[in-house]
């Protein structure tokens, strides 16, 4: 399976200034590709081609005295820059054809040196090497010094230097991680993703929520004041802009720790984990979508899914309408409604419930019962009705045998 790794870059000052050319140059490549295409459909000609797109926005550019400059960069990244493009154009396509799952992809916009996020990509190709004292060695950028957390599992097949709103610098490596299963365990576990536990277990443990950007809330507010009150385009406005995107950031980065180390936990301690298949977009229209946002579900979910094939565990998710909430987990019965307000309840046949715990012991039964056995079949395969051609009692065949 194929992961990234992410590692911290600390350029030096003329390491940054080959980085905002290189930054720049992608851009352009980009955008004098995304235009030749509108023009030629505005003109009615046919769609151009890759090679020839390639071959007229980089080697015939390079040539002009307008874009000679892009010979100071890496082909490499110069091509990557173009497969983007290609590639946002495969999906439109494939959206509009109705061939893509998810939603609607709109078509391909152009880039802006004012987007807070930039990027470059080097393949193989571009020869770029991690040198014997550490540092990441990129074309005609020099040798740049990387802070390794842990060890790449495998040669990486590409690498994605990243420049965040914050100023960060970020190499982001593509490697084939091979899976590692752990030790199989008894314990399954079924999660109720909440608003006021992050997290509620099968087995009663609840965790809290951290509301990260909650807790940080009063000093983006103070940041955020600061920076409305700067003058357009000055130098104490872009300095304010950077205090509000490293504030942002670090809410960012606690959440995602947050989320590996309880991912993790999660599926080293358990066999098999189930959760809901929560619509994260439907309720982040509603007025809880900021606390919605802030809890970081998909995130997390998604930890939980690549973290399981990894390490060889299970994780299924629960259909979204499965009323978790509303069945009894002892006898069955499902309430007529259950209001959120409802924390508690006692059921019919007189169990007490809580609200959290119910719903991950519904979780954890509805994944179990939906698992495969080892034949491949479900466990509970759905009732089919009979074909025609499938042996079977005629009606009256009874009476005709003993007549």
């Amino acid at each position: 399976m194929r992961l990234r790794y992410r590692y911290r870059l600390y350029p030096d000052a003329a390491q940054r200034q080959a980085l905002a050319r290189a930054f720049g140059c992608a851009r352009v490549v980009f955008n004098d590709g995304l235009r030749l295409r509108q023009e030629a459909r505005e003109a009615g000609l046919p769609y151009v081609s890759d090679g020839e797109l390639s071959k007229r926005v980089i080697t015939e550019a390079k040539k002009t005295p307008g874009r000679a400059w892009l010979g100071e960069v890496s082909a490499v990244l110069l091509q990557q820059a173009l497969a983007d493009l290609n590639m946002a154009y495969r999906n439109f396509f494939a959206s509009i054809a109705g061939k893509r799952k998810g939603p609607k992809v709109a078509a391909p916009r152009f880039r802006s040196k004012k987007d807070r996020r930039q990027a470059i990509r080097f393949t193989k190709n571009a020869r770029f090497t991690v040198t014997a004292g550490g540092k990441l060695r990129l074309p005609k950028i020099g040798d740049v010094a990387v802070r390794w957390s842990r060890d790449l599992p495998s040669e990486p097949s590409s690498v994605t230097v990243i420049k965040d709103a914050a100023g960060r610098y970020f190499a982001s490596f593509v490697v084939e991680a091979f899976k590692e299963p752990l030790p199989r365990v008894a314990a399954e576990v079924g999660i109720d993703l909440g608003l006021t536990h992050f997290a509620v277990a099968s087995d009663g443990r609840k965790i809290d929520n951290p509301r990260f950007l909650r807790r940080a809330a009063k000093k983006l507010r103070k940041a955020q004041k600061a920076l409305s009150r700067k003058a357009r385009e000055s130098n104490n406005r872009k300095k304010a802009r950077l205090k509000v995107a490293r504030a942002h950031a670090r809410v960012a980065d606690a959440r995602r720790d947050f989320a590996h180390k309880l991912s993790t936990a999660l599926i080293r301690d358990n066999q098999a984990v189930y959760v809901e298949n929560l619509s994260v977009k439907g309720l982040a229209r509603t007025r809880l979508a900021k606390s919605v946002h802030d809890a970081g579900w998909s995130q997390f979910v998604t930890m939980l899914e690549y973290k399981a094939a990894r390490y060889g565990r299970t994780f299924a998710k629960i259909d979204r309408w499965f009323p978790s909430s509303k069945l009894c987990s002892a006898c069955g019965t499902v309430a007529e409604s259950m209001p959120l307000n409802v924390r508690s309840w006692i059921c019919a046949c007189g169990t007490a419930h809580d609200r959290d715990v119910n719903a991950a012991l519904n979780i954890l039964a509805a994944g179990r019962a939906d698992r495969l056995n080892a034949r491949g079949d479900p466990v509970r395969p759905p009732l089919e009705v009979a074909r025609v051609d499938e042996a079977g009692s005629l009606r009256g065949a009874a009476r005709c045998g003993t007549g």
